[in-house]
C-alpha cells in the first residue's frame, strides 16, 4: 500500500469515527462511477474492511447511461479483482434526453436519474448506507456555491438521510485533499473509462470549475484554507449569524 493511500484510510477511518460512518453490520453499496475519487475510495474501503474490528459489508454497484463507449464493464472487472460485489445499473439516458427535449443541464438530470437508481438498488439488496467518493475540495466548494447563490450555509454533509429517507449517505473522504486522492490515485492502475459525450457541460468554465480555481488563488495568501473552511463548518456558531431563529431578540 502507498504511502497516500494509507494516510487516505487513515484519514477516512478517523472521519468514520467522527460521524459514524461504518457501524457493525453496516451493508455499504458504494457509487463507483470510474473515476479516480470512487475507485481510490474503494481501495480505502477495502483496506479499512481488512483491518476492520467488526464485520460490514461492501458491495458496488455503477450506473450505466447507455452513452456510446461509456460501458461499465472494465469498472466491474476492476471491484470484482478486489473480492467486491459489483452491480451495473443499465440506463438509458440518450432516450431520456431526447424526450426532455436536449434540456440545457443534462448533468443534473444524469444525476438526479444515476442517484434515484442507487438508492433503488440499495433497497433491493438490503444496503442500509450509500457511499460517496466526494472529498474535502467538493465539500468546500459545494459551500461556497450554496453561500454565493444565497442557498444557505450548507454543503455536502458527512452522514446525512438519503432524500426518500430509507438509508443514509455518508462520504468518508470528507477529510482527504483533491491532491492526495490524485496522488493515491497515480499508484494505482485503473481501468480505462470511456468519456460522456456531454462533458462539455462540465468544462473549466462552470461554476464549480470557477471556484475550484479561486480556492487555487486563494491558498497563495491563505496556506491550507480548505481545512480552515471544512474546521469552520464542524464549529457553528449561530448566535453571531444572521437567522432570528438562533437569536435571543429583546
Amino acid at each position: 500500500m502507498s504511502k497516500a493511500l494509507e494516510r487516505l484510510r487513515r484519514l477516512a477511518g478517523k472521519a468514520s469515527a467522527d460521524y459514524r460512518m461504518i457501524q457493525p453490520g453496516d451493508h455499504l453499496l458504494l457509487g463507483v462511477s470510474g473515476g479516480k475519487d470512487s475507485l481510490v475510495l474503494l481501495n480505502v474501503l477495502c483496506a479499512i474492511k481488512a483491518k476492520s474490528p467488526f464485520p460490514f459489508t461492501l458491495t458496488t454497484a455503477t450506473f450505466d447511461p447507455g452513452f456510446p463507449g461509456f460501458g461499465a464493464g472494465e469498472t466491474a472487472k476492476y471491484c470484482e479483482s478486489l473480492g467486491v460485489e459489483h452491480h451495473i445499473i443499465p440506463f438509458d439516458m440518450p432516450a431520456l434526453l431526447n424526450e426532455k427535449g436536449n434540456p440545457e443541464s443534462p448533468c443534473v438530470l444524469c444525476s438526479r436519474m444515476r442517484r434515484g437508481c442507487l438508492y433503488t438498488l440499495a433497497r433491493k439488496l438490503g444496503c442500509n448506507k450509500l457511499v460517496l467518493g466526494q472529498h474535502m475540495d467538493d465539500v468546500v466548494i459545494s459551500f461556497l456555491i450554496s453561500l454565493s447563490r444565497g442557498e444557505g450555509l450548507t454543503t455536502m454533509g458527512p452522514n446525512v438521510p438519503s432524500e426518500d429517507g430509507t438509508l443514509r449517505v455518508i462520504r468518508p473522504l470528507i477529510y482527504a485533499r483533491e491532491s492526495l486522492v490524485a496522488e493515491a490515485a497515480a499508484g494505482l492502475d485503473f481501468p480505462a473509462r470511456g468519456e460522456c459525450q456531454y462533458k462539455e457541460y462540465l468544462s473549466e468554465n462552470g461554476v464549480r470549475a470557477y471556484f475550484k480555481d479561486l480556492l487555487e488563488t486563494m491558498e497563495q495568501r491563505i496556506p491550507d484554507i480548505r481545512s480552515h473552511i471544512l474546521h469552520s463548518l464542524s464549529d457553528v456558531r449561530p448566535e453571531y449569524l444572521l437567522d432570528k431563529r438562533f437569536l435571543n431578540l429583546p
